[in-house]
């Protein structure tokens, strides 16, 4: 079984990992300023056309991260364009796992094409990560999507999710890489999992709290959940989601918070 993983610099500190959710427009739609996230983030999450994104989109955002040395991580999805992939679907886990191998297999062209080494990690979007955190099955397609390219590029990719969820557990015992990570942006309930979209309070508005859930979790290892407790997350890399009104400057102050606190930015070993 493979340990979560996590980065610590000379002298034993922690260095954190920023991740977001880019490339999440469609044809003449865009939706994140993936340009500016870019010069904050260590890791780029880019759609890869199930719930967002095209294959312009998917080729330019690459080249801009190659450019400024982030690293490209397939953000995988249902097939759920109309819902941007929010919406839970009971896909068979076959006709799953091979769903999402043809999305990572089409970030590796672009991402190599780039000039960068391929796809680095995988991440489950929206519906699917949810439903990964306790659906084994669904747990279980993205972990054979992930070995099924590691079979044809005999090259293992991390993969990302939440702590003690069903899908680290699984991508553990199938011998992958895993890395926890948390959200700066989103509630928590009191087992360490994330109030879901449709119930009030799950998503953090405020700036001034977004930035201080961010130095908790990456400072002190927790969070404050809806209801007032507080919950132990340990995490490797955090979650800056690019979807939302102001999100590259908000980006810039959690990343001057953590470097303020004594936290160093750099992507997951």
């Amino acid at each position: 079984m493979s340990p979560e993983r996590h980065t610590i610099a000379a002298g034993g500190a922690l260095i954190m990992d920023l991740n977001a959710d880019l490339g999440e427009g469609f044809g003449r739609w865009t939706l994140t300023d993936d340009e500016a996230l870019l010069q904050v983030v260590t890791s780029a999450n880019v759609a890869c056309g199930f719930h967002a994104g095209d294959p312009t989109t998917m080729r330019r955002v690459c080249e801009q991260a190659a450019e400024r040395g982030v690293r490209i991580g397939a953000q995988v999805s249902y097939r759920d364009l109309a819902g941007f992939g929010r919406r839970a679907m009971d896909v068979p886990r076959a006709e799953l796992a091979d769903e999402l191998l043809y999305q990572i297999g089409a970030l590796e062209v672009f991402a190599r094409q780039a000039g960068a080494a391929g796809v680095a990690y995988v991440k489950p979007h929206g519906a699917l990560y949810n439903r990964a955190v306790r659906d084994v099955a669904q747990a279980g397609a993205v972990v054979d999507a992930v070995t099924g390219f590691a079979r044809a590029f005999a090259r293992e990719l991390p993969v990302l999710g939440l702590p003690g969820s069903a899908l680290l557990h699984a991508a553990a015992e199938a011998g992958l890489p895993t890395v926890a990570e948390a959200f700066a942006d989103r509630a928590y309930t009191p087992e360490g999992t994330l109030v879901p979209r449709g119930e009030p309070g799950a998503v953090l508005h405020g700036e001034d709290a977004v930035v201080a859930q961010a130095v908790s979790i990456a400072s002190g290892g927790e969070v404050v959940a809806l209801d007032g407790t507080r919950v132990s997350v340990a995490a490797a890399s955090l979650c800056l989601h690019g979807d939302t009104p102001g999100a590259a400057a908000l980006a810039v102050r959690v990343r001057a918070a953590l470097e303020a606190a004594g936290v160093a930015i750099g992507a997951f070993a």
